[in-house]
Protein backbone atom coordinates (compact mmCIF):
# COMPACT_ATOMS: atom_id res chain seq x y z
CA UNK A 1 0.00 0.00 0.00
CA UNK A 2 1.40 3.01 -1.26
CA UNK A 3 0.78 6.73 0.69
CA UNK A 4 2.87 9.94 -1.63
CA UNK A 5 4.14 12.68 0.95
CA UNK A 6 2.59 14.97 -1.96
CA UNK A 7 -0.91 14.21 -0.98
CA UNK A 8 -3.32 15.20 1.22
CA UNK A 9 -5.53 12.34 2.50
CA UNK A 10 -8.75 12.76 4.16
CA UNK A 11 -10.45 9.92 6.89
CA UNK A 12 -12.82 9.19 4.33
CA UNK A 13 -10.40 7.32 1.92
CA UNK A 14 -9.61 10.20 -0.86
CA UNK A 15 -6.92 11.92 -1.57
CA UNK A 16 -6.13 15.84 -2.95
CA UNK A 17 -3.66 17.22 -4.86
CA UNK A 18 -3.26 20.84 -4.99
CA UNK A 19 -2.59 22.40 -8.20
CA UNK A 20 -2.53 25.96 -7.37
CA UNK A 21 -4.29 27.86 -4.63
CA UNK A 22 -7.07 27.31 -5.82
CA UNK A 23 -7.27 24.20 -7.98
CA UNK A 24 -7.52 20.41 -6.72
CA UNK A 25 -7.26 16.85 -8.02
CA UNK A 26 -9.40 14.33 -6.02
CA UNK A 27 -9.78 10.52 -6.14
CA UNK A 28 -9.57 7.59 -3.47
CA UNK A 29 -6.67 6.15 -1.88
CA UNK A 30 -4.57 3.01 -2.63
CA UNK A 31 -6.26 1.93 0.84
CA UNK A 32 -10.05 2.57 -0.04
CA UNK A 33 -9.80 0.74 -3.74
CA UNK A 34 -8.17 -1.99 -1.53
CA UNK A 35 -11.21 -2.07 0.65
CA UNK A 36 -13.84 -1.73 -1.85
CA UNK A 37 -12.51 -4.79 -4.40
CA UNK A 38 -13.02 -4.56 -7.97
CA UNK A 39 -14.80 -0.96 -9.25
CA UNK A 40 -17.27 -1.76 -12.02
CA UNK A 41 -18.90 1.57 -12.05
CA UNK A 42 -18.41 4.98 -11.32
CA UNK A 43 -21.53 7.77 -10.90
CA UNK A 44 -18.75 10.66 -11.85
CA UNK A 45 -19.94 14.55 -11.18
CA UNK A 46 -21.28 16.78 -13.65
CA UNK A 47 -18.84 19.51 -14.81
CA UNK A 48 -19.93 23.04 -13.14
CA UNK A 49 -21.08 21.04 -10.18
CA UNK A 50 -20.81 22.75 -6.47
CA UNK A 51 -18.87 20.26 -3.95
CA UNK A 52 -19.30 20.50 -0.38
CA UNK A 53 -16.09 19.62 1.64
CA UNK A 54 -17.09 16.40 4.12
CA UNK A 55 -20.21 15.92 1.76
CA UNK A 56 -20.49 13.18 -1.15
CA UNK A 57 -19.68 14.15 -4.83
CA UNK A 58 -20.24 10.77 -6.52
CA UNK A 59 -20.13 7.04 -6.01
CA UNK A 60 -18.70 4.05 -7.05
CA UNK A 61 -19.72 0.64 -7.23
CA UNK A 62 -17.19 -2.48 -6.84
CA UNK A 63 -18.01 -6.17 -6.10
CA UNK A 64 -18.61 -5.91 -2.95
CA UNK A 65 -21.10 -2.65 -2.32
CA UNK A 66 -21.86 1.33 -3.75
CA UNK A 67 -19.86 3.25 -1.62
CA UNK A 68 -19.89 7.55 -1.79
CA UNK A 69 -17.29 9.58 -2.49
CA UNK A 70 -16.84 12.21 -0.07
CA UNK A 71 -15.21 15.89 -1.33
CA UNK A 72 -11.94 16.77 0.80
CA UNK A 73 -12.84 20.08 -0.34
CA UNK A 74 -15.30 22.79 -1.00
CA UNK A 75 -15.47 24.21 -4.84
CA UNK A 76 -16.34 23.81 -8.56
CA UNK A 77 -15.95 20.69 -10.75
CA UNK A 78 -13.85 22.09 -13.73
CA UNK A 79 -13.34 18.69 -15.37
CA UNK A 80 -14.04 15.28 -14.85
CA UNK A 81 -11.76 11.86 -15.47
CA UNK A 82 -14.05 10.58 -18.53
CA UNK A 83 -11.77 7.57 -19.12
CA UNK A 84 -13.64 5.95 -15.68
CA UNK A 85 -16.82 6.00 -17.45
CA UNK A 86 -15.45 3.14 -19.66
CA UNK A 87 -12.80 1.74 -17.21
CA UNK A 88 -13.30 2.33 -13.58
CA UNK A 89 -11.05 -0.29 -12.85
CA UNK A 90 -8.56 2.41 -13.38
CA UNK A 91 -9.19 3.26 -9.57
CA UNK A 92 -7.98 -0.16 -8.69
CA UNK A 93 -5.18 -0.12 -11.19
CA UNK A 94 -3.59 2.93 -10.40
CA UNK A 95 -5.47 4.73 -7.78
CA UNK A 96 -3.16 8.16 -7.44
CA UNK A 97 -2.96 8.52 -11.17
CA UNK A 98 -6.66 7.92 -12.00
CA UNK A 99 -8.53 11.45 -10.64
CA UNK A 100 -12.08 11.48 -10.24
CA UNK A 101 -12.25 15.11 -10.50
CA UNK A 102 -10.35 18.30 -11.24
CA UNK A 103 -11.85 21.11 -8.93
CA UNK A 104 -11.40 24.97 -9.09
CA UNK A 105 -12.19 27.76 -6.48
CA UNK A 106 -10.97 25.68 -3.59
CA UNK A 107 -12.84 27.72 -1.00
CA UNK A 108 -12.14 25.36 1.98
CA UNK A 109 -11.11 21.90 3.03
CA UNK A 110 -12.17 19.26 5.16
CA UNK A 111 -9.68 18.15 8.19
CA UNK A 112 -7.10 16.50 5.80
CA UNK A 113 -3.93 13.92 6.94
CA UNK A 114 -0.61 14.24 5.86
CA UNK A 115 0.90 10.47 4.29
CA UNK A 116 2.14 9.48 7.77
CA UNK A 117 -1.05 10.53 9.26
CA UNK A 118 -2.70 8.75 7.15
CA UNK A 119 -1.30 5.97 7.01
CA UNK A 120 -1.32 5.77 10.91
CA UNK A 121 -5.06 6.23 10.20
CA UNK A 122 -5.50 3.03 7.87
CA UNK A 123 -3.95 1.01 10.63
CA UNK A 124 -6.40 1.46 13.37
Amino acid sequence: MTFPAELKYSKDHEWVKLLDDATALVGITDFAQSELGDLVFINLPQEGDGVTADEPFCDVESVKAVSDVVSPVTGVVEEVNTQLEDAPQKLNEDPYGAWIAKIKDVSAFGELLNAQEYEAFTQK
